[in-house]
């Protein structure tokens, strides 16, 4: 396991998937996890005991709302005094129809660009800030997707955009902002056993029939990934996006 030891590490989207078992596994590695959903919930109450932390603990902010990416940080940073590291999970899959009703396609690249862009990137802003004024560097990680590379379904173009959004920030911040001693990594699931994978029968067939390895991903898969990124076993790899997919997208 990772030692985390002495890391104060903030975690948006902590309350399912990937972000829950982000914090329980940095936690367990011993490292101090600040946690973020939109609201109250009863997976956020589970969440909060596997890493070992009460419903309490949670900050919660509508990443569909103006500025929520700023105070988010700014209410970490006031719990924690300082943030070492930074998980950027938190995510909407938004449908963006071609046809149909033209309020449903407005809305889902209003929500994609908010929830999935807008907010991580003010989150970003901060924490660099706050990097530089202490002057030790820090870490970002920034969950993205499979579909930011090759893209996904013709009904879901908002989504694909926006993770390939975050892709490009990652990239121009960690080339710019390496000598600082601060570093961005990006991480690009394909399916992944959360709420956002295939729950029909048919179209989990479809699914996993595209992966070579023959299943989705499980949280836990991602969480370690992420948990060896922000130990800073290897600083060089500042900027790479990590593909965890099955091969099923192989770049």
């Amino acid at each position: 396991m990772m030692d985390l030891t002495s890391k104060t590490i903030l975690i948006t989207g902590a309350a399912r998937g990937i972000g829950a078992s982000a914090a329980n596994i940095c936690s367990r590695a011993g490292a101090t996890v600040i946690l973020h959903a939109s609201g109250p919930s009863d997976a956020a109450e589970k969440a909060a005991a596997g890493a070992r932390q009460k419903m309490d603990d949670f900050l919660f902010e509508d990443f569909s709302t103006d500025g929520a990416g700023f105070r988010l940080f700014e209410r970490a940073l006031k719990k924690a005094g300082a943030i070492d590291g930074v998980v950027n999970n938190a995510g909407a899959f938004t449908p963006s129809p071609l046809s149909g009703d033209i309020n449903e396609w407005n809305d889902g690249w209003t929500r994609a660009m908010s929830v999935n862009v807008q907010a991580p990137a003010d989150i970003c802003r901060a924490a660099i800030e706050h990097f530089r004024e202490s002057g030790a560097g820090g870490t970002i990680i920034n969950v993205a997707s499979r579909a930011g590379h090759r893209g996904d379904g013709v009904e879901n173009a908002a989504y694909a955009a926006s993770k390939g959004a975050v892709l490009a920030m990652t990239k121009t911040w960690a080339r710019g902002l390496a000598s600082e001693g601060i570093l961005l990594y990006a991480i690009a699931p394909g399916w992944v056993e959360t709420r956002m994978a295939p729950q029909d029968i048919a179209a989990r067939e479809a699914a996993v029939t595209e992966i070579p390895l023959g299943r989705v991903a499980q949280p836990g898969e991602v969480a370690e990934m992420i948990a060896f990124l922000l130990s800073g076993a290897c600083p060089s790899a500042t900027g790479a996006t990590f593909d965890i997919n099955g091969a099923s997208y192989v770049r």
